[in-house]
């Protein structure tokens, strides 16, 4: 688009709009003003920030930095420069398209960040967003132990370096994990990011769709992992032998339940529906997880697994089980572990859910 032509915006509700990124395109100068001006415009339109970002100071400072071909995380001393005519118009554009349009950041621009990387991602794919980067930035400490990889999050006290969070993992301080399998992988986020932390580790990235692995192998091969990560087109466990072979299995797999999924935001409506949806607690592939991981583990393998706001449901159908549900340092819910013994432990009651589940089909 060029500097001198209309912004366009097709909804009625936008009608403002025009008049509104026109006036800062005279008005704004410096960085700091357009993502000043961004965030008032995503708080003023209901934009829904929840996909990589809860916060929208920092989804507009994406959006103006983005545009400027500059890091995200821009230093201070050049937030008071001043755009050129062009540069307003592309930042601009940016945030008219994704106020207008209510498409996700990440899509507009093919590109999101998790556990300090960036990822290529497109609508074949969820944007990656799990608190479950905490857990691989610590190399899931105190269950295995660290190296020098590893990055406390905890916090600094009187001078001495930070110490790791304890997210409720047991402490066990196990050898680091030599096969790691990742489950419902998507992007590949996960696997990749395991791989930067275990770099002695191999670790396979499993996923029923094909348009995902196909965005999974460009973040494979930008990361430059071909040899380390193995992406398996599997429904769950099925293309995998059984063989006791991973001691850490981590799994994001699709969770939102039916009430949910029927109230979406707008936002989210550009993910695939596949890959949210679990039938109508949200549960249906978590079942078989609980139910087969443990074929998949060594005997002190440990499987971590993220279900978001279906935790309530999962407590619900299995009363007679403690979760070990975990807690994170910058926010997020809903993910648990359970050892191999714990899943042998209960693996009757999962047996009777997967039964349950296969009858109704």
């Amino acid at each position: 688009m060029e500097a001198d032509s209309a912004f366009v915006t097709d909804h009625s509700e936008y009608v403002n709009l025009h008049n509104e990124l026109e006036e800062a395109r005279e008005q704004l100068f410096s960085i700091r003003d357009f993502i000043r001006f961004a965030v008032t415009q995503l708080r003023n339109y209901d934009v829904v920030v929840a996909q990589g970002t809860n916060d929208e100071f920092a989804e507009a400072a994406a959006i103006v930095l983005h545009s400027l071909s500059l890091d995200w995380a821009a230093n201070e001393q050049i937030l008071d420069c001043r755009l050129t005519a062009s540069e307003k118009q592309d930042v601009l554009s940016l945030l008219e398209a994704r106020i207008a349009g209510r498409k996700p950041l990440s899509y507009l621009i093919n590109l999101a960040y998790f556990c300090d990387l960036p990822f290529y991602v497109d609508e074949r794919v969820l944007i990656p967003r799990s608190p479950v980067a905490e857990l691989i930035r610590q190399q899931f400490y105190p269950y295995f132990n660290v190296n020098d990889m590893a990055k406390p999050l905890g916090i600094a006290v009187d001078g001495q370096a930070a110490t790791f969070y304890e997210h409720g993992l047991d402490a066990k301080q196990l050898p680091q994990p030599e096969r790691i399998l990742d489950l419902c992988t998507g992007s590949g986020c996960i696997a990749i990011a395991m791989a930067t932390r275990f770099v002695d580790a191999l670790v396979d990235a499993a996923d029923i769709d094909k348009g995902a692995l196909e965005v999974a192998m460009v973040n494979v091969d930008h990361h430059d992992l071909g040899h380390q990560v193995n992406v398996i087109e599997s429904d769950l466990f099925a293309k995998l032998p059984a063989d006791n072979q991973y001691e850490l299995i981590v799994t994001n797999p699709p969770y939102v339940d039916a009430a949910i999924m029927a109230d979406l935001p707008p936002e989210f409506l550009y993910e695939p529906e596949h890959a949210l949806a679990a039938g109508q607690d949200g549960l249906d592939l978590v079942h078989r997880i609980l139910f087969e991981a443990p074929d998949y583990l060594t005997s002190e393998g440990l499987l971590v697994c993220e279900v978001g706001d279906s935790e309530w449901a999962l407590n619900q159908a299995y009363p007679e089980i403690q979760f070990n549900w975990l807690t994170f340092a910058l926010g997020g819910h809903g993910v648990f572990a359970m050892t191999y013994d714990e899943l042998i432990k209960h693996r009757e009651l999962f047996a009777h859910y997967v039964q349950l589940l296969d009858n109704a089909q």
